[in-house]
């Protein structure tokens, strides 16, 4: 069967898990609660192995097949943190944290891979050793990238590393993928503007930032529709405007913009930083104000398939859903899998949820309906890369 049966009588379990780390989410790191119960799990299944402490958080299994003369070792990666968002799903087994919520579907991610990983574990169906990648920081912390300095490719001997994200842009069961550059890379920047505050009511006598600040925002709207070349993709988005007062009568002395950039060719990306710097320091001087433009965190990179292994991944789709969506549009989301991409060869594959809010709202939640369906493609990927 396309979707194993297995994934019939675990979906109840599965699913279990899933809404109890989507009532308990943990951001970035700072995950003792989700790591601890991914190793204990890990450990109940029978892995012949479980690593912590991999990249602050992480957590890797090892699951040996009933053979091991292919020498080969695959990785599967799950995200495992939340967001620093209100949930609104109202759902039963919604957060019970304010202010963090699972609203990108990581708890799904994670739920998805223990249950291929107790299934590996109980049939070893498979010639080698795959080791399932539990990471923290995901969501702008770069969780990829510390666990591969923890040296998570040299030190489990990984050949071939893959991921997964849920979509709710495609349908119910859908896979799809594309060989080459997925996902876009994203830098996150600020803007510190400067003036002379005052009295609101005697606003000759001061230097407006909020009036320079809004200009700013206003002039960065140009930088892609007329300092970039058309058939790029790029994104330049301000999404934070914060003054030092919030009082209805001053005109504040200090006001910060934070944002996003996001592209797919690195000449693009260097040229429209250094576009966004001259435009915010020229606007605001216009203004009498002074801009700084710096960036909050370090960037990540371009998210590439490599070929043979989309291809692999397009295999196993087609083995669980009957088909994959091959050429799927590149997208402006960021993602730091890139990072294990850049130190191994693999790929990243999208799997639909249905329509609904999309990733990111604070009415999203994840579809579990599609667990079966998750779990059978990590199993069909692995019986297939290693055949017993």
């Amino acid at each position: 069967m396309p979707i194993r049966n297995r994934f019939a009588e675990l979906h109840a379990d599965i699913t279990a898990w899933r809404r109890d780390l989507h009532q308990n989410p943990e951001l970035q790191y700072d995950l003792p609660r989700t790591s601890g119960i991914v190793a204990e799990k890990l450990r109940a299944f029978g892995c012949d192995e479980v690593v912590t402490g991999i990249g602050q958080t992480g957590v890797v299994g090892l699951i040996h097949g009933k053979r091991t003369e292919s020498g080969k070792v695959i990785g599967l990666r799950a995200d495992m943190d939340a967001l620093p968002i209100l949930e609104a799903t109202g759902a039963d087994h919604a957060s019970t944290i304010p202010g963090k919520m699972h609203a990108c579907g990581h708890d799904g991610h994670t739920a998805m891979l223990l249950g291929a990983a107790q299934y590996l574990a109980e049939t070893r169906n498979f010639d080698g050793t795959v080791a399932v990648v539990f990471q923290p920081a995901e969501e702008g912390g770069a969780g990829a990238e510390a666990m591969i300095k923890d040296g998570l490719i040299e030190k489990f001997d990984i050949s071939e590393i893959y991921g997964l994200h849920n979509s709710p842009l495609l349908p119910l069961g859908e896979f799809a993928i594309r060989p080459g550059a997925f996902y876009a890379a994203v830098d996150s920047f600020h803007i510190n503007l400067r003036g002379k505050g005052g009295h609101a009511a005697r606003p000759n006598n001061t230097v407006d930032t909020t009036l320079a600040a809004s200009a700013v925002v206003m002039a960065l709207q140009s930088v892609v529709s007329r300092n970039t070349d058309p058939q790029q993709p790029l994104v330049v988005s301000v999404t934070s405007f914060r003054t030092e007062s919030e009082a209805f009568n001053v005109i504040p002395e200090h006001v910060v913009l934070r944002g996003t950039v996001r592209s797919f060719d690195m000449d693009v990306r260097a040229q429209t930083l250094e576009r966004i710097r001259s435009v915010a320091e020229l606007t605001a001087a216009s203004y009498g104000a002074e801009a700084e433009l710096g960036f909050d965190e370090e960037p990540y990179p371009v998210m590439a398939n490599h070929a043979t292994e989309t291809a692999h991944c397009v295999a196993a789709a087609r083995t669980v859903a009957g088909t994959c969506i091959t050429d799927a549009p590149r997208t402006t989301g960021g993602e730091d899998f890139a990072y294990m991409l850049q130190a191994c060869p693999g790929a990243y594959i999208q799997l639909g949820i249905g329509e609904g809010p999309g990733l990111h709202h604070p009415a999203y939640d994840f579809n579990d309906e599609v667990i079966p369906t998750g779990c059978s493609y990590w199993v069909s990927l692995v019986e297939e890369r290693m055949p017993a």
